[in-house]
């Protein structure tokens, strides 16, 4: 056994030093893919068939099949070319994020994306219905295509309709089943008497709010009596953008197709291959109408900005107007976040123009500003204090966990009932 090992390896006579280098290559990489598969098992950032552990199956098997080719040591070769470029891509760029040299890294993540969204022309990517069979049951959307339990021309008979629009934090992405602050709301105001219907999609800005408010705020031909608006995060996403578009055509807008994975060509079909992801992206930016948004052009900032202001502001009015002209009571709840994680500085990606710290002004100045044109338009403006709120009722930085949720709801819940019978 040991003279057949050393002669697979080139060791024995007749030496054959080309699957000497091609053994030493592979157990090389190999070490370096298993500390590297080591390192984030023990930091419980390697949990079963998530992307992250098929790039590592993947490597593997790269690895084992250079290791079968060394009788052929041009083929090894090959295959052992393949791995190392898997893991400069892969493991290399994970390092050079984590050292904020690059913004975007293509190593595998931790959990798959969810295919819950797709392309819309004027929305970038609206939620995928469910379907009506017990297996096509979607445990996030309903079959029109919102959160909430299903519902019917009939179950809306005799009750007072309550539109819910905003981005993540009204989608509620932290929030199973029955846990999102719409839930809650609609078991509080009495579900024999009220209808909660929640159009919230992760990432939408006042602009997508407009359109909805426009185009699709009924339900099976219902009009709200109440439409409720959870706004600002994502407005704020545009701060400092250079020669902002009015409709956040030019950053905001093209990155939601990404940002929902609305993409025919989806990432999940390739997000165990750095290399294929990277193919995937260029073939994307070559054949796609919608191609990917670079990081757009501007200057990173602590004050606030009059553009996205402006904008925001001409948001808040063409949808009061709207809802004004059809008879539609509007409502609106300023931003509520976890100050203290802002605050601290922890890292995110979302708003590229503005630091961590640097957040909680601005919102607390945004909500200030949506009060005031509430007001003066006559619509009614609900104040919930963040005071109310301590860390352990969010996920991150402003998305609530179930307990959140419901402690959200409960606030909500009397502004409702008065403004909405």
């Amino acid at each position: 056994m040991k003279r057949w090992l050393l002669a697979y390896a080139g060791l024995a006579r007749p030496y054959r030093f080309e699957r000497t280098l091609v053994v030493l290559a592979a157990v090389l990489l190999a070490l370096v893919v298993s500390a590297a598969a080591i390192h984030f098992h023990l930091r419980g950032k390697l949990p079963p068939d998530s992307p992250r552990y098929w790039y590592f199956v993947y490597m593997a098997a790269l690895v084992a099949l250079a290791l079968l080719l060394v009788p052929w040591p041009r083929l090894a070769v090959v295959v052992l070319s393949l791995a190392t470029l898997e893991t400069a891509f892969g493991l290399g760029t994970a390092y050079l994020y984590k050292l904020r040299l690059v913004d975007e890294t293509v190593f595998a993540r931790i959990e798959e994306a969810e295919y819950r969204f797709r392309w819309h022309p004027l929305l970038q990517g609206v939620p995928i219905p469910s379907g009506t069979g017990p297996e096509e049951r979607d445990p996030y959307h309903n079959a029109l295509g919102r959160r909430g339990r299903e519902r019917t021309p009939q179950s809306l008979e005799g009750k007072a309709t309550i539109a819910l629009i905003g981005g993540s934090t009204t989608y509620d992405v932290a929030a199973g089943e029955g846990e999102t602050w719409g839930d809650r709301l609609e078991e509080m105001l009495g579900a024999d008497r009220f209808a909660v219907i929640n159009h919230g999609v992760p990432g939408y800005s006042t602009v997508e709010n407009v359109i909805q408010t426009a185009f699709y705020e009924r339900t099976h031909g219902v009009s709200p009596r109440c439409a409720v608006y959870f706004v600002g995060w994502n407005d704020i996403r545009s701060s400092h953008v250079r020669n902002l578009d009015p409709g956040y055509a030019d950053f905001h807008l093209p990155v939601q197709i990404d940002n929902l994975e609305a993409r025919r060509l989806r990432q999940s079909y390739v997000s165990f291959s750095p290399l294929l992801m990277v193919a995937r992206y260029l073939l994307v930016l070559g054949v796609d109408t919608a191609r990917p948004v670079d990081r757009p052009s501007g200057l990173t900032s602590a004050a606030p900005d009059p553009r996205l202001e402006e904008i925001f502001v001409r948001n808040v009015h063409t949808i009061s107007a709207i809802n004004r002209q059809r008879g539609i009571t509007t409502l609106w709840v300023g931003q509520v976040m976890d100050h203290r994680r802002m605050l601290a500085g922890e890292r995110w990606g979302w708003v590229p123009f503005l630091r961590p710290e640097d957040m909680s002004p601005l919102v607390l100045r945004l909500n200030g500003l949506l009060k005031r044109e509430a007001e003066a338009l006559g619509d009614v403006y609900v104040d919930i204090a963040p005071e109310d709120f301590t860390s352990d009722d969010f996920m991150d930085h402003g998305h609530f966990v179930p307990s959140g949720s419901l402690k959200f709801a409960a606030r909500l819940a009397p502004a409702i009932v008065a403004s909405c019978r």
